[in-house]
């Protein structure tokens, strides 16, 4: 069996943090592929070292002294090998760093080195061979990253090398140039790795025990998700759920891989597994509730809709020319409503309806903000009746008003608009029905 583990930055945020991670890998000898995140907080308070690099970088381009901030830098990397008791020195890599930093080698470049130097810390304190993700990692010239030809790449070596450490967050392109994915692009790097070397399992080690039915910032002590399908993980990811990167998602479900995401400080702990399909049905009917404010709904009316061919095509087409991306679509046989993020949409709204009254010439436009979205997905929803009675009723208790409800064709979720001032109360309300009535 082969296991690639990657470490988030509150995994590696200090030489204490650093010593966990170690005992993890040293643990299981089937853990043989590391992806290391960069520091991040030591506490509340602390800044990450990515943060750091960013406005150390900002002040070399304008060019201005950034002398206090680089020396900051190198100070949290030296605490961290003292700490671990390592005689290893980054003066080289940091000279580097400060060179390409007076000669403006770019944002990405600066937010890279963070992964870059711990990772070749890791190697060092587990006596793994240290990959620069940058030689194995291929972006186009574009900017868009290149997974197959990064696969074959990585694949290659990764056959020659039984035990590595690979930097998280970037690549660079042909010419060497380095290109970071978006923040929390490690899980990415995690998942690419594990493609490549065809491990069993990819373990994701952060600062919690797995996924959560809800967000602990408004339910207090929410249950834990066993087990989590790819397709499940994907609808509360793109609502909010942030435990994992959600590109992470797609390189692993190409290959069938299983991701368990693991307690860095408790290591005991089961955590979640996320896979392509099961037959172990969620603890309860839902698997998890996710959420996101600041949307507003553009509701169009027209007598005789459901027969005018091309209704729907036009009123999506004034959105296209605004560049405006809809979430939901619900219809009727006479209505039609269109759910937008409220921020991208307000500047444009008198332009886009403009368009919809010229293109599709309806009887009536009304527009409403300050809405919230929030999705209920499970399984087991499929099979389990009157799931969506049940939501309906615990909103209706808790004094809810639902805007808008959308069900996907799959079954596995359930869209329900409210109002914001109504969205924590609405979580609260679903979850004990569906949750706390269960234990």
């Amino acid at each position: 069996m082969k296991k690639v583990v990657k470490f988030g930055g509150s995994s590696l945020a200090s030489a204490e943090q650093f010593e966990k991670a170690g005992n993890i890998v040293r643990a299981d000898k089937d853990r043989r592929y590391v992806v290391p995140s960069a520091p991040g907080k030591r506490h509340s308070k602390d800044t990450k070292v990515t943060d750091m690099l960013y406005e150390c970088y900002a002040l070399a381009e304008a060019e201005s002294s950034f002398a206090e901030e680089f020396a900051a830098i190198k100070a949290r990397y030296q605490e961290i090998i003292n700490g671990l008791h390592l005689e290893l020195s980054l003066e080289k890599e940091f000279q580097a760093i400060e060179e390409n930093f007076k000669n403006k080698a770019g944002s990405d470049y600066a937010a890279s080195r963070g992964e870059y130097l711990n990772g070749i810390i890791m190697a060092e304190y587990l006596g793994y061979e240290f990959i620069d993700a940058a030689t194995v990692i291929r972006f186009e010239e574009s900017g868009e990253f290149d997974a197959e030809t990064t696969n074959k790449i990585l694949s290659k070596k990764l056959e020659e090398t039984a035990y590595a450490v690979i930097p998280g967050f970037y690549g660079a392109k042909e010419d060497g140039t380095v290109k970071t994915f978006s923040r929390g692009g490690s899980d990415v790097t995690g998942s690419i790795v594990a493609r490549a070397a065809h491990v069993d399992v990819y373990e994701n080690w952060t600062d919690v025990s797995g996924f959560l039915v809800a967000d602990p910032r408004i339910i207090y002590k929410p249950e834990r998700i066993e087990m989590i399908t790819y397709k499940e993980l994907r609808e509360l990811s793109y609502m909010g759920a942030s435990v994992l990167h959600e590109d992470a998602i797609f390189p692993v479900r190409k290959e069938g891989i299983p991701i368990n995401i693991r307690n860095t400080n408790l290591p005991e702990d089961e955590g979640t597994w996320i896979v392509g399909s099961t037959c172990q049905k969620s603890k309860y009917t839902i698997t998890g509730i996710a959420g996101k404010k600041g949307f507003c709904s553009v509701i169009l009316e027209k007598e005789m809709m459901n027969s005018e061919i091309g209704f729907g095509r036009k009123v999506l087409q004034a959105f296209e020319d605004n560049d405006i991306s809809f979430e939901h679509m619900p219809s009727g046989i006479d209505t039609m409503t269109i759910l937008v993020h409220q921020d991208e949409f307000v500047h444009k709204e008198q332009s886009v309806v403009s368009a919809i009254n010229r293109m599709a010439k309806p009887d009536h436009i009304e527009i409403e903000a300050d809405l919230a979205l929030i999705a209920v997905v499970g399984r087991s929803m499929k099979s389990s009746r009157g799931t969506a009675g049940r939501i309906f009723s615990a909103l209706a208790h808790a004094n809810v008003n639902v805007k808008m409800i959308d069900q996907g064709s799959s079954e596995l979720n359930i869209i329900i608009g409210v109002k914001n001032e109504d969205f924590e109360v609405a979580i609260k309300a679903i979850y004990d029905i569906f949750v706390l009535a269960r234990i």
